[in-house]
């Protein structure tokens, strides 16, 4: 047994007001985004947690790279369809994003809808992205499925180098994007003694932004 209940730090970096945040909140997320980034401190600051729940309600969370934010605030990424997550948001269209850069003592939280991007968009980062990892796409298919060694998938890659030599790798179908639609946006910041700064915006279908200050 590990006990850790001895271990805590004491949160002193910055605070939150009301008055500071932008009423976008998809440029507020962006203006921290970009201090993250600019932080030496932070190996991917785009990292993050990925929370999905199946059509039986059973919730799985992992860690992807985000891509981008569009002009409309949605936040993409991209995946397997055929993988635990691509199922499951095919099953129950809905996700948060937990973004978490310890080295500012902060955190973003994302909830919305989630929608496929078109094949267009997913084909275009497709190439985007360096060749051996287009051959992964291909390799690790289905994603999550059991498979007997990693000698195993080391075959299946050099099979793939092989057979896609001098020659553009296509996007396979079963791989592509996704957009989250964020309906929920919060804005978290330690502070000392556990008071913790909580702002979130919410917004009713097709109105406006609202900002409000959660307890701790």
């Amino acid at each position: 047994m590990t006990d850790l209940t001895d271990l805590r730090l004491s949160y002193t970096r910055a605070a939150l007001s009301r008055a500071e945040m932008n009423p976008d909140p998809a440029a507020q997320f962006s203006e921290w985004l970009q201090a993250a980034l600019n932080d030496p401190r932070l190996t991917e600051p785009y990292a993050f947690s990925l929370a999905t729940a199946d059509a039986q309600g059973q919730p799985t969370v992992r860690t992807l790279l985000l891509r981008g934010v569009d002009e409309t605030g949605a936040l993409s990424f991209y995946t397997g369809y055929d993988s635990e997550k691509g199922r499951a948001l095919a099953e129950n269209p809905r996700a948060e994003m937990l973004f978490y850069w310890p080295a500012l003592e902060q955190q973003v939280r994302v909830r919305g809808s989630v929608q496929r991007l078109s094949e267009a968009a997913s084909t275009e980062y497709f190439h985007q992205r360096p060749r051996e990892s287009q051959l992964a796409a291909h390799a690790s298919t289905p994603q999550s499925a059991p498979i007997e060694s990693r000698a195993a998938l080391e075959a299946r890659f050099a099979a793939l180098h092989e057979q896609f030599a001098g020659q553009e790798v296509p996007r396979p179908d079963f791989w592509g994007g996704f957009r989250l639609v964020p309906e929920r946006w919060e804005f978290w910041q330690g502070r000392p003694n556990r008071m913790h700064d909580r702002l979130v915006y919410t917004r009713p279908p097709h109105g406006e932004w609202t900002l409000e200050r959660l307890m701790p």
